[in-house]
């Protein structure tokens, strides 16, 4: 749970994941240059990272191989919600643990967390991210 896998670059699609200096990140962007007439092809990767919203970018060799998360989707019931963290419940392990507001919840539903809301929260490289409310 929480680990990394390797995909090659030419694989890789907007939409997807990829990891950048250890950050998961979500891929936006991908162009291609054509090989030159000794190179190979390199990819330019632009994504944004799930918990920091940080734009990042790289380029490798579409021939390369890069690290990615394997994201565990999974679903919690709300506990308590405190001014800085939301403590979450797991619905299949009953596991209760806190995630930090200002980095482990999407933007766009922070204002509708209440107690006792079921919700889907992703976790990956020992990290828990709310993404989005479910409904019941």
């Amino acid at each position: 749970m929480g680990d990394k896998t390797k995909v090659q670059v030419s694989k890789l699609k907007p939409g997807r994941y990829i990891i950048i200096d250890g950050e998961p990140c979500r891929i936006t962007n991908i162009t291609v240059s054509s090989p030159g007439k000794h190179g190979s092809a390199k990819a330019r990767i632009e994504a944004v990272g799930v918990f920091d919203k940080k734009v990042r970018s790289i380029v490798k060799p579409t021939s390369a191989e890069v690290e990615v998360p394997i994201i565990d989707k999974r679903v919690g019931q709300i506990i308590a919600i405190t001014p800085d963290t939301v403590q979450l419940m797991d619905m299949e392990t009953y596991e209760t643990f806190d995630v930090p507001i200002e980095t482990g919840v999407e933007d766009d539903i922070k204002d509708q967390l209440t107690e006792g809301i079921t919700v889907e929260y992703w976790e990956t490289l020992g990290r828990i991210k709310i993404m989005r409310l479910r409904g019941e």
